[in-house]
């Protein structure tokens, strides 16, 4: 993967974190997305120490204007993106159904769905031009199955599946690679917001359990994008030992 060119969304915390450093150990070059720009400012010099270069998108993905002109901004090499990571994702709350807020879902269908949409139909063309090109998208456990107060997060990795699914299928004829990566419990700030904010909640789901952080998942994703060319790892369940599905874990108390 040296001197390949990554796109990571949500690249300032958990998952796109882990996926940022893995990549530049590797020697990728790297896009990186998020909103945080101090965040971001931090990580870029951090890579740019170890010798990759790094080019810093700000913007949120559910805007589709400013995506737009961050795509359209990307000049030279920075146009050849290798491989693009839709991990920009949250959920927030343990609402039921009936009883969820219609602002908040608004948000969790925005940046889920519509954002990783926008995102892969405004790269991948550059991809099939060029004949060559990997989108990995980052799903969830939670798209195989609802758990109770996830309805709406669920759906919104289900259509994840759906999406990567059917991309893999427009994209037969071409030497693009299609990979839906579905992690189990991951111990990070994604839990954080699933709580509103409310960090001993989130600290509290974990006791008693060994979780993934977002440098497992990471390197999870680094394998699938680093197999050879004719080999497509179309979609990967990861998950901590102590877990069994969406909703059997065994937590020691």
């Amino acid at each position: 993967m040296k001197d390949r060119i990554v796109f990571i969304t949500g690249a300032t915390s958990g998952i796109g974190e882990g996926c940022a450093r893995k990549f530049a150990a590797m020697g990728s070059d790297l896009i990186l997305n998020g909103r945080n720009t101090e965040k971001l400012a931090e990580l870029k010099a951090e890579l740019t120490a170890k010798g990759v270069d790094v080019l810093t998108l700000p913007f949120d993905v559910r805007d589709r204007q400013a995506m737009r002109a961050a795509i359209d901004s990307l000049e030279g090499k920075w146009k050849n993106i290798d491989v693009l990571i839709n991990n920009a994702g949250l959920v927030i709350g343990l609402d039921k159904e009936f009883e969820g807020n219609l602002d908040e879902w608004d948000v969790v269908l925005d940046t889920n769905v519509r954002a990783l949409l926008a995102m892969t139909r405004m790269v991948v063309p550059g991809m099939v031009e060029r004949g060559r090109g990997h989108i990995i998208n980052i799903g969830s456990i939670a798209g195989d199955a609802a758990y109770p107060g996830g309805s709406v997060y669920c759906a919104t990795k289900a259509a994840v599946k759906a999406l990567s699914d059917g991309l893999r299928i427009d994209l037969v004829d071409t030497p693009l690679r299609v990979t839906n990566i579905k992690p189990g419990m991951v111990e990070t700030n994604f839990t954080v917001v699933r709580y509103r904010g409310d960090k001993e909640r989130a600290d509290d789901f974990y006791k008693g359990i060994h979780a993934l952080n977002g440098d497992d998942v990471a390197e999870v994703v680094y394998f699938a994008a680093s197999a050879p060319a004719h080999v497509q790892i179309a979609e990967v369940l990861v998950m901590p030992t102590n877990q069994a599905t969406g909703t059997i874990s065994y937590k020691k108390r």
